[in-house]
């Protein structure tokens, strides 16, 4: 199986599913894996979160990483790892969360937002740091932060549409965190299935390439 952070550092791209009320999650993913994504973050929160990451660890194999995203303490790294999830991912640091899923085989992302709060994330030795809120930072805070920091990589997330992936790779970010701007509203039933899954593919598909070149 190839390492969550050895994919996660070739594509540059995780994408979020996140809903608020049943949604179809694995119709979701396979539309983004079909567009080239391969890394996966499905909110715990979501309804039928863990059922969805069983079902797309068992459809999907070794290829792609499947994870559990708004995970807050051992315990759910514990759920995310019964799953089958390879990854957790954070909008906090928790120090257990870490530890937790370090000892059971798994990467990590947890959540910073100060330079401050971002070293101690990496004392622990995740897989990334992730920022979030990256919007409200801004691209020219990551450039400003890796010039005394250039070992810690960092995951911008939150609020990054196709140009601003772009933007924030291009000031050092080692890979983005989308959600909304990738799904559009496939996950709150705003669009009828059969139209959110082909956008869905075609919006993998650039930010894909995007990702991978890291400008638009």
């Amino acid at each position: 199986m190839t390492p969550f952070p050895e994919l996660l550092f070739e594509q540059r791209l995780v994408a979020i599913l996140r809903a608020r009320t049943p949604a179809p999650l694995v119709e979701v993913a396979m539309a983004l894996v079909d567009g080239g994504v391969r890394c996966l973050e499905i909110t715990l929160p979501s309804p039928g979160s863990l059922d969805a990451v069983r079902e797309l660890t068992g459809k999907l194999g070794d290829e792609v990483a499947v994870g559990m995203g708004t995970v807050l303490s051992a315990a759910e790294v514990r759920q995310a790892a019964d799953a089958g999830a390879s990854f957790v991912v954070s909008p906090d640091h928790n120090p257990e969360v870490v530890a937790a899923a370090d000892e059971l085989g798994l990467g990590s992302l947890p959540g910073a937002f100060t330079p401050t709060e971002i070293v101690a994330a990496w004392r622990g030795r995740p897989s990334a740091v992730k920022v979030f809120p990256a919007s409200v930072l801004g691209p020219e805070f990551f450039s400003a932060v890796r010039a005394p920091l250039p070992d810690i990589p960092l995951v911008a997330t939150g609020g990054v549409d196709l140009v601003g992936a772009a933007s924030f790779l291009r000031h050092g970010c080692a890979a983005v965190g989308v959600g909304g701007p990738l799904l559009g509203t496939a996950l709150d039933g705003g669009q009828p299935a059969a139209l959110a899954v082909e956008q869905i593919r075609e919006r993998a598909v650039a930010f894909v390439q995007v990702c991978r070149r890291g400008s638009a």
